[in-house]
């Protein structure tokens, strides 16, 4: 567990060596996708906590669904598409850096606080957007922080519109309205 809150510090931290040791360890893919679940249950809270129990299940279903849509959308832009020479990535490596990229979405459980909540969701997610750039840049062995922030951004604007569409669909299931945040 120490081991755990140490690495989640450290990706916080934008450590570059943390990105290359998950990268390199298939075994903390357990590790990176409980990053991921304690992000999207802090969003949850965060985002969507005073619209009740249906709120918090609507938040979490659209943050790990959105997160794993960017996960899989940078990779196919970096590989495929923005590829450099020595970039040579395996799915789920990058899929482990980018659930520690998630680490500063901790902070989106400020959300609870009133008259905090778009301050903190902004904040904590340019701070992902960072941290995510950091662990492409690690995975994807890119020379260019420029590329990595491009294809970073590709894939957050795949992923965000994902989300968007289940945003639209899944208020409607859920039953929640505009007001209850």
């Amino acid at each position: 567990m120490n081991l755990f809150l140490n690495r989640l510090f450290r990706a916080a931290k934008l450590d570059a060596g943390l990105y290359e040791e998950v990268i390199a360890d298939p075994k903390t893919m357990f590790q990176a996708m409980m990053a991921v679940f304690i992000y999207s249950a802090a969003s949850a809270y965060g985002g969507f906590g005073r619209a009740g129990v249906a709120g918090i299940n609507f938040g979490m279903i659209t943050t790990i669904a959105g997160w794993y849509i960017w996960a899989f959308s940078t990779y196919f832009v970096g590989v495929r598409l923005l590829p450099e020479a020595e970039t040579n990535v395996d799915r789920k490596a990058l899929l482990r850096a980018m659930g520690f990229a998630s680490a500063p979405g901790l902070f989106r459980l400020l959300g609870l606080i009133p008259n905090v909540a778009g301050v903190t969701l902004l904040i904590a997610s340019v701070w992902v957007f960072v941290a995510t750039v950091v662990a492409v840049k690690q995975a994807m062995n890119y020379k260019s922080i420029y590329r990595a922030v491009g294809v970073c951004m590709i894939g957050w604007i795949i992923g965000a519109i994902f989300q968007g569409l289940m945003y639209v669909s899944l208020l409607s299931v859920f039953g929640i309205s505009a007001q209850q945040f």
